[in-house]
């Protein structure tokens, strides 16, 4: 792709912001409405986000109950912005002839949890019965967006292949290393936690920390629910692969994995918070007061300890890399 096309296509992204502004300001029964709209599967994504200050027409054709829910307007933002930012860089490495692997990873981890959680939970919760062909026609844009990923872990890796004795060192003299396994244990203990919450158990612990903390893990849009089962089934065993990785050098999956995994939680953790405070949650759902702190503290923490992880392995991967004699014996 030359630089000219390169541009052209940014050019043509932001074209989109003032034509859909135009539209929505040729609808009378609609006071506000703002949209944000970015690349889609790498070239273009348009996303619409809508924020009334009357009531929303009930026609099915002006917009999807599953996006006017607190989760949708949630991922809407992310899309629109976070997304929109990666398929910009991604398609300014293509345009310059640089690798896109790392920032690509990080779009296939939060684009997989972002998928996963909205379809099964626009199936499974309270909207279940309000499916209709728009939900289909976004399966088109997954079905790309798929193809998309296997296209980025198709891309050769550009990690050096060397590996000095100096990084291989014991975990006891891996000061860094330790904390983040330290860090490690109680986060997989939190996410099989808030997964057996959702899971209606009858521990006096969960039923506490439900009514105090995140309520919104009750919320009958299944959204926070599936969030939680996805979070247990798949960040519970990465937490116990990742203590392997940090232990015993030459996992040189280690830091594609770390990328995969900082994206996915990136996305679930912004949703997720975001929707817990959000207004279009009912009230009896959001967050109480009382335990805003304690509720902010935790879930901004359990967000940036991967993308800290992350950036140790992306930045300093020479212990995740086996010798060249053992590639060559092998």
């Amino acid at each position: 792709m030359s630089a000219s096309a390169g541009t052209g296509v940014f050019v043509l992204s932001l074209m989109s912001i003032p034509i859909c502004y135009l539209f929505n300001s040729l609808i009378a029964n609609s006071a506000q409405a703002f949209i944000f709209a970015g690349c889609s599967t790498v070239i273009i994504l348009s996303i619409a986000h809508f924020m009334f200050k009357k009531k929303a027409p009930a026609d099915p054709l002006f917009y999807d109950p599953h996006i006017n829910t607190a989760h949708g307007h949630m991922i809407s933002y992310w899309d629109g912005c976070v997304h929109y930012l990666m398929y910009l860089l991604m398609i300014a490495a293509i345009t310059w002839g640089d690798s896109y692997r790392a920032i690509g990873l990080y779009w296939v981890g939060s684009f997989l949890m972002r998928a996963i959680v909205y379809i099964l939970g626009s199936t499974v919760g309270k909207h279940g019965t309000e499916v209709n062909y728009f939900l289909l026609l976004h399966m088109l844009y997954i079905s790309v967006s798929v193809w998309a990923c296997f296209r980025i872990f198709s891309q050769p890796s550009t990690q050096e292949d060397e590996l000095t004795k100096a990084e291989q060192k014991s975990i006891l003299h891996r000061p860094l290393d330790l904390l983040f396994i330290i860090y490690l244990v109680p986060a997989f203990a939190f996410c099989v936690f808030r997964g057996l919450v959702v899971l209606d158990c009858s521990s006096t612990w969960c039923q506490e920390y439900t009514q105090q903390y995140e309520p919104y893990l009750k919320d009958p849009t299944a959204y926070p629910k599936v969030q939680m089962l996805v979070g247990m089934l798949y960040s519970g065993p990465y937490y116990i692969i990742t203590l392997y990785g940090l232990m015993v050098p030459g996992c040189e999956w280690m830091p594609d994995l770390t990328l995969v995994h900082s994206g996915a939680l990136a996305q679930a953790q912004f949703t997720h918070i975001c929707a817990s405070l959000h207004t279009r949650t009912p009230f009896s759902y959001r967050v109480p007061a009382g335990g805003q702190p304690v509720f902010l503290l935790v879930n901004i923490l359990y967000a940036l300890m991967p993308q800290a992880l992350c950036y140790r392995c992306r930045t300093r991967p020479a212990f995740f890399l086996r010798p060249t004699l053992d590639k060559k014996t092998e």
